[in-house]
């Protein structure tokens, strides 16, 4: 069996055993020991226990009370994986897992809002904003939206299609919207701040023209089309982006450049729209050339190797299925792939968080790692599984 594949069968058997349950990078507020202390509402404190639980190569989880458990973007994230093996073998195993995903998917979503819509399932302190454990955040919906119509490709249940419809309700309606001078807006991060996270606007209008494709509400792509243009606006002359305007999101990493590609050529797609094809291209000259090294190591920052993220290289394969050039990059592919497996899985198959200069944090986060190279390696599979 080939390598690729015999790690993701290492990997599927991890999760499965875990019924998809884990920690986060981000889950240190779950603590029930942070709770218990006086200084839980503090800002500061709150960003340092994150950080610390985030940073530490040992895992402290077990011993502070933060207990494993489903985060609903992870589900999603391993319900496309599914829906990817079930139209690559048709086997009845991975129907039934797409079965079994949908239904946890649906009740986990956040009430309250204008539309379906999710979060994540911690208290989250950003250096610019709070969130409360399952604040509902345009990313997560838009990832669990991406599964839930990947879903319902193969199953054809209109509560599906529902249920995404009603998330567009959320984007359009609970987001909040930074407006520039052309009438061009960006989308919040959540609907409890105002932030101009790129990516996160960008993910806003891969989710509304994705179900724009199916319900061909004009709408949607209207606004989404005003999404994308206010980030093309403030792509680099050399093709990057910087996070956010703010003074401390002015990094350029790997992961969050492939998601901005991805979708605005998801905006393309479904729009019939062509004309950011040019950010497009010049966007991916600069991704492609800076974040891979030679020997298949995927950098973090346009200036730094470490830390080694598992996002990455995860990320780099859902970008090149998205824009059509995984053939055209397979020896790059395998490359990546193969260095992350024999340095970044461990023996019980489930991948490492980090991989630093000095350390590595191998703690088996469900999102972060599992989830996200389940996603990339069944896309793999499903795409090159007849030359294995």
């Amino acid at each position: 069996m080939n390598k690729i594949a015999e790690s993701f069968k290492a990997l599927k058997k991890y999760c499965e055993l875990n019924q998809f349950k884990g920690w986060d990078p981000y889950d240190g507020l779950n603590s029930k020991f942070f709770q218990s202390l006086p200084i839980k509402k503090s800002r500061f404190f709150r960003l340092a226990w994150i950080q610390f639980f985030k940073k530490s190569p040992i895992n402290f989880r077990k011993l502070l009370g933060v207990k494993k458990d489903y985060n609903p973007k992870g589900l999603g994230l391993f319900l496309t994986g599914y829906c990817n093996l079930y139209l690559k073998d048709g086997k009845e195993e991975d129907l039934d897992k797409i079965k079994f995903l949908v239904d946890e998917i649906i009740s986990l979503k956040t009430e309250g809002y204008s539309g379906s819509c999710w979060g994540y399932n911690f208290d989250w302190q950003a250096r610019a904003f709070f969130q409360p454990k399952y604040t509902p955040t345009v990313v997560a919906t838009t990832f669990i939206t991406y599964a839930l119509l990947d879903a319902y490709d193969i199953l054809k249940e209109d509560r599906l299609l529902k249920e995404c419809e009603s998330a567009c309700d959320f984007v359009l309606k609970d987001l909040n919207k930074t407006y520039d001078d052309d009438g061009d807006f960006a989308f919040s991060y959540s609907p409890e701040d105002s932030t101009q996270v790129y990516n996160a606007s960008l993910l806003g209008s891969r989710l509304l023209s994705r179900v724009y494709s199916y319900t061909k509400k004009e709408e949607y792509i209207k606004e989404a089309r005003k999404s994308v243009s206010f980030c093309v606006k403030h792509q680099k002359k050399d093709g990057s982006w910087s996070y956010s305007p703010l003074t401390f999101h002015s990094w350029i990493d790997n992961f969050h450049t492939g998601y901005n590609l991805e979708c605005i050529h998801e905006y393309q797609k479904y729009s019939g729209d062509t004309s950011f094809q040019s950010s497009i291209d010049l966007g991916f000259d600069y991704y492609i050339k800076t974040f891979f090294t030679e020997d298949g190591i995927s950098k973090y920052y346009n200036n730094s190797v470490f830390p080694i993220d598992i996002h990455a290289p995860a990320q780099l394969i859902v970008t090149l299925d998205r824009l059509g050039k995984m053939e055209e990059y397979k020896d790059l592919v395998d490359r990546v792939l193969n260095w992350t497996i024999v340095n970044m899985q461990s023996k019980e198959g489930y991948f490492y968080f980090q991989k630093g200069k000095f350390y590595t944090s191998k703690i088996p986060y469900i999102r972060w790692a599992q989830s996200w190279m389940f996603f990339a390696q069944s896309i793999y599979l499903r795409k090159f599984d007849s030359i294995l």
